[in-house]
């Protein structure tokens, strides 16, 4: 399970991405992230719509409401040319940032720590 702070500062990329190829719900956004991540990450509903209502205010996504099949009112959420926009912007930071990470996340097996990190063992030896 991916904990909420790694996921923190990439809501806003990963609710714009849900939205890409269309208009959609809270609770239908949260069931999609939930099953595009394979169950690794549930978002909590107050952080959705904390996000959601910041996108909105940012003029990325805008709302409107309709009756549900059942008769209540629904909030559907949907890109604005502008939401489009960011989300190429998010996606070309989330690969730098990807990038970067990567220089220390994963192990490239030729690293070896400068001079100066290894412990020098000279102090440690009495002398003759």
């Amino acid at each position: 399970m991916i904990g909420a702070d790694a996921i923190r500062g990439h809501i806003d990329l990963i609710l714009l991405a849900i939205l890409e190829h269309g208009r959609s719900y809270a609770y239908e956004i949260s069931k999609t992230l939930e099953r595009r991540s394979s169950g690794e990450y549930t978002i909590k509903q107050t952080t959705l719509y904390t996000a959601v209502k910041r996108l909105q205010a940012q003029g990325l996504l805008d709302a409107h409401e309709e009756l549900s099949e059942t008769g209540k009112p629904r909030t559907y959420y949907a890109l604005t040319v502008e939401g489009h926009e960011q989300l190429a912007l998010k996606r070309d930071e989330w690969r730098s940032t990807r990038a970067l990470v990567d220089q220390f996340a994963v192990p490239t097996g030729d690293a070896q720590p400068s001079s100066a990190a290894q412990p020098s063992h000279e102090q440690d030896q009495v002398p003759s």
